[in-house]
């Protein structure tokens, strides 16, 4: 039950702490292009990379690992905004845009997270 709790907590955590994020990405962006989305994944593919290698090394139990991993950052990465995002840009006719996002999160996702992995490591 209490590892239920924290992970809960966390997402909780994420979810509001992605909201904001997304909130403040969007006030300062007027392009059809989600880079909210795109920010909040690649933050959160780096922090994910980041609280691996600390586990790694021996450094948080896998408790917290949970805690951050499943609860903060599973809250507060978006892959169903993603998704939602990518087929709304083919379904108007932007598939130049959707293409660029997909190549975006994936790549710049897989690259942050490595990235974060390295410096922990």
């Amino acid at each position: 039950m209490k590892l239920i709790l924290l992970i809960g907590t966390g997402s909780f955590i994420g979810g509001i702490s992605r909201h904001l994020l997304s909130l403040l990405i969007q006030a300062r962006s007027v392009s059809l292009f989600p880079f909210h989305t795109l920010i909040v994944n690649i933050v959160g593919c780096f922090f994910i990379g980041f609280v691996l290698g600390v586990f790694d090394r021996g450094q948080i139990s896998h408790e917290w690992k949970l805690f951050f991993t499943t609860g903060i950052l599973g809250g507060f990465t978006t892959f169903s905004a993603f998704s939602s995002e990518t087929f709304i840009l083919f379904r108007d006719g932007n598939s130049g845009y959707a293409l660029l996002y997909i190549l975006a999160s994936v790549l710049l996702g897989l690259l942050a997270t490595y990235a974060a992995y390295l410096l922990i490591k």
